[in-house]
């Protein structure tokens, strides 16, 4: 959420730089909220001292053994007064919190404006796209192939964009899982952390998914609503909800592996075809939080860790940076990896990589107190290191041969029991 301070005294120039999102802010409505606000402010306060006077009337006809019934009575008429004005600050108070709660954040400086994804800026390469000597197959002709990748029965089980892997696939998923994990936690310096799949509607308000992005969650009804997490990112984030930490406390790093829900919603008939767009799919999360001054170093230094992981598996990947356009509702900057996928001849996103400075940190109220005192927001930082589909994925690409064998990156062996070919 951005600071409310911020909106109040320079509306136009939020409202403006918003716009370059795609996001029209109705300053009228805003306006009319504040007025509103401010004038029932005004009423609650004089009424809060005219009941203050009445109060001492009271004392003092008490104390002069004078009757106090006609004194008591206007008491009574201003604080029924005051309660009704209180009643109506408070429901436009919530009003203007949840059209505060609905404006995107802010981008930085460094985001280069644009108006669709066609104008995000490449950053840099690593690695030449894989060439081979015949066509190269899609992981779904890959897998069905090998038997190992199988949409039918998930279809069976539950519906569509879903998947059941069998034998080395399953295997390969976990090596990978495993293999992130290890160098995230021994390489990297980040703790690792285990949380719930489900969360409350608190937790999805913290990191910014409610109220815009509802349509995009699962949710789970039985003597209480919880939701399904769309990514670790939401409970590992809101574990410093309400808290005020010790600046030597900070930064905080964590890794995460978890499965992640998703609707998906708006995306039907956008890549339906095999793995790249699931509503259950499995990802190990980076989270980091951070002092204020530390968090655009951060954000280089975790988009480098992410971009480790497809280094040492060798496959060809960029590093993009999001235009105002494409950038996510929380992010103030976000650099997105994509990977090179032969069955498709073109770079898909793998990772993103986001610093959302205090946004989700004033929703959360989530704090730390410098070395002075002072206490302040702190500034959250979140990326997929890697999604682990999407991993698969190009693996079963890159690495294949004519026969539709894959050979299983080096890197990842051991955590293979040594196999180096997964048959056709």
């Amino acid at each position: 959420m951005l600071d409310p301070k911020i909106v109040r005294s320079s509306i136009e120039t939020v409202a403006a730089q918003i716009k370059k999102r795609g996001f029209v802010m109705d300053i009228a409505k805003f306006n009319l909220l504040e007025d509103k606000r401010k004038q029932l402010q005004v009423k609650m306060q004089n009424l809060q001292n005219d009941r203050n006077v009445r109060s001492k009337e009271v004392g003092f006809a008490k104390s002069s053994g004078k009757n106090v019934d006609e004194v008591l009575k206007s008491l009574k008429d201003v604080s029924d007064s005051l309660k009704s004005v209180e009643e109506q600050f408070a429901g436009t108070q919530v009003e203007l919190d949840d059209f505060l709660a609905r404006i995107p954040n802010l981008t930085h400086e460094s985001v280069p404006e644009g108006k669709s994804e066609e104008d995000n800026q490449v950053v840099r390469l690593w690695g030449e796209p894989t060439q081979f000597t015949f066509t190269p197959k899609d992981h779904v002709a890959l897998g069905a192939n090998q038997g190992y990748m199988d949409f039918e029965t998930a279809a069976k089980l539950t519906g569509a964009r879903f998947v059941v892997l069998r034998g080395p696939l399953a295997r390969l998923q976990r090596a990978l899982i495993q293999f992130m994990l290890d160098l995230h936690t021994q390489e990297h310096g980040y703790q690792e952390i285990y949380v719930p799949y489900l969360v409350n509607a608190a937790s999805m308000f913290g990191t910014g998914q409610f109220p815009n992005l509802k349509e995009d969650v699962f949710s789970v009804k039985g003597e209480n609503e919880y939701y399904l997490i769309p990514t670790s990112e939401v409970p590992i984030t809101n574990t410093v909800r309400d808290q005020i930490l010790n600046a030597d406390q900070l930064p905080l790093k964590y890794v995460c592996y978890s499965s992640c829900f998703r609707s998906e919603a708006g995306s039907y008939g956008k890549d339906i075809k095999g793995m790249l767009r699931q509503h259950q799919f499995e990802k190990v999360e980076l989270v980091q939080i951070v002092k204020p001054h530390a968090s655009y170093q951060a954000l280089e230094a975790l988009t480098g860790h992410a971009e480790t992981v497809l280094q040492r598996l060798k496959l060809p990947y960029r590093v993009v940076a999001l235009c105002t356009a494409d950038i996510g509702f929380s992010s103030a900057k976000t650099y997105d990896l994509e990977v090179w996928l032969p069955g498709q001849q073109r770079y898909r996103e793998i990772s993103s990589c986001s610093n959302m400075e205090a946004f989700q940190a004033r929703r959360m109220k989530a704090r730390f107190r410098d070395e002075s005192g002072k206490i302040e927001l702190v500034h959250t930082l979140n990326g997929s290191g890697l999604a682990v589909g999407r991993t698969l994925i190009a693996i079963l690409e890159n690495y294949q041969d004519e026969l539709g064998c894959i050979h299983v990156p080096e890197v990842l062996q051991p955590y293979m029991g040594g196999l180096k070919v997964i048959q056709a």
